[in-house]
């Protein structure tokens, strides 16, 4: 799907249009594959759980580390697709992507799936997931469509979920989980291609005049300075808890509730195919409107749409129906954040500094994998859980919609000479 399509033109002055869609359709697919296959692991959980011989808490830890690693390594991962350009960090994460997808589907105990599908996979996303697709786009597309740039390609974790869920579920009904796990081996190997394509981007320049003398440590500072930033940071990890939360125990509630766990994939496709929707929308909004409002009425909408939801038992209408609300609500956050960063401090450390952010993210996702499969090991319900997620997501809510988004004096600076 090309940028253009919807925006007219669009791309640098210093590429053409062909090669400018050719580098976002790269980023792109190197997303949509690492995306899509990591929110579908929740449907491996009780099956690999119960070959195995392990709890479910043990699966659960496994993702809750993904998202550690993930999160930790995000912001190395970010300086160096800053400092050095973004196509071999793609690659060397693409590689390392399916190295975990091997180690899990080849797993005979625990271990091996939580350093496969957990630091392997973790650390790979860090090279092949927003960060990095976002230095990507940032830097082939003109400021004024930028915000709907990252939702385009952010939206490609959309489409990868869309067809993953289904295909897993597949394989994993008719030859058995490992089946499932080495059809995404297969599917990571394009990842590679797709790595070197979107790096054409690093021929382009990603800082002005204003700040080719800034620092790391000089970005840092800037940053932690910024009243905004560090709500937006806190803010993301109630996002990161209320995400991962279902997309590794929607699957498990659905069947202690008595549902096919089928349910649960068609749930997960069904919120990817309503994430192209969020994404490709609210990076169109957030070239119009105040990014910070449209990312606090976004937690705010995704907090009641748990409520709603858990609060009644569930039956197939009412879970395709939350899936498709949820989808609505999902990766939008995504280009809100990135344009953001963008708006408040430019282009020079942006994955730096959305990498730092989504270590907030992450600590939430580790806590609403494994959090949530504690509190179903030990009280047999996610009950407990599900209001957990509600409560902060409407406090998160609630403060996004009061930062401070002013840019710094040296962005501020920069538009002026313009």
């Amino acid at each position: 799907m090309s940028v253009a399509s919807a925006s007219g033109a669009y791309h640098s002055p210093l590429v053409s249009r062909r090669e400018a869609d050719m580098i976002l359709a790269g980023a792109a697919l190197m997303m949509t594959l690492a995306m899509g296959m990591r929110q579908s692991l929740g449907l491996f959980q009780t099956p690999a759980s119960q070959a195995l011989g392990i709890a479910v808490s043990d699966f659960a830890l496994a993702v809750s580390i993904q998202q550690v690693a993930w999160g930790v390594t995000q912001p190395f991962a970010g300086a160096l697709a800053d400092r050095y350009g973004t196509r071999w960090v793609g690659v060397a994460g693409s590689v390392m992507y399916i190295a975990g997808l091997w180690l899990t589907a080849t797993a005979e105990n625990a271990a091996m799936i939580t350093l496969g599908a957990g630091v392997l996979i973790g650390t790979a996303l860090s090279c092949t997931s927003a960060g990095v697709t976002a230095n990507i786009a940032a830097r082939v597309v003109v400021p004024a469509r930028r915000t709907l740039a990252f939702g385009i390609v952010s939206a490609a974790g959309s489409i990868g979920a869309l067809l993953t869920a289904p295909l897993a579920d597949f394989l994993i009904k008719a030859d058995g989980w490992r089946t499932g796990l080495f059809a995404f081996v297969a599917l990571g190997l394009v990842m590679i291609p797709a790595a070197l394509v979107g790096g054409r981007a690093d021929k382009l320049p990603n800082s002005t005049a204003h700040d080719r003398e800034l620092t790391f440590g000089g970005a840092l500072a800037e940053a932690g300075r910024h009243s905004g930033y560090v709500v937006m940071a806190c803010a993301y990890f109630v996002c990161g808890l209320q995400l991962v939360f279902l997309t590794t125990h929607l699957p498990t509630y659905l069947a202690s509730c008595g549902l096919d766990p089928g349910y649960g994939a068609w749930a997960l496709a069904l919120i990817g195919g309503f994430n192209i929707i969020s994404s490709w929308g609210f990076g169109w909004l957030g070239d119009r409107y105040p990014k910070r409002l449209l990312l606090g009425l976004l937690y705010l909408l995704r907090s009641l749409a748990l409520a709603a939801y858990f609060m009644f038992p569930p039956t197939p209408v009412s879970t395709l129906l939350f899936a498709a609300v949820m989808g609505l609500l999902w990766l939008g956050v995504i280009p809100l954040v990135n344009g953001l960063v963008a708006q408040i401090f430019g282009l020079r450390y942006l994955s730096t500094l959305t990498g730092i952010a989504f270590l907030s993210h992450q600590t939430g996702s580790f806590l609403g994998a494994w959090g949530g499969g504690y509190i179903f090991d030990a009280l047999g319900t996610y009950d407990l859980a599900w209001k957990v997620a509600v409560l902060i997501g409407l406090i998160a809510g609630t403060a996004q919609l009061l930062m401070n988004d002013r840019p710094t004096a040296r962005v501020a600076a920069a538009q002026a000479a313009e």
